[in-house]
């Protein structure tokens, strides 16, 4: 799975930091660090926090290939 944020996008709500915190954290009160490969154990916890963003800011690719949400990108709001 690959992960990319729109950091043009993402307004520090942190909500993918509560709900992924392996790989979303917050550094400092606005700036958000994220693992663009995270590891499949997290795929769900990851599909929830993109589709948790207010703003829509997180793109989930599966890449494997596997169905998941569609088998299509996610388009999800992260912090």
């Amino acid at each position: 799975m690959r992960v990319v944020v729109d950091l043009s996008r993402c307004q520090g709500y942190a909500q993918c930091a509560f709900l992924a915190p392996d790989a979303f954290r917050m550094h400092g009160e606005e700036a958000l660090m994220y693992d663009p490969r995270p590891d499949d154990a997290q795929r769900d916890r990851v599909l929830r926090a993109a589709a948790a963003c207010p703003v829509q800011a997180i793109l989930v690719d599966q890449l494997e290939g596997r169905p998941e949400v569609g088998d299509v990108p996610v388009a999800a709001s992260t912090s």
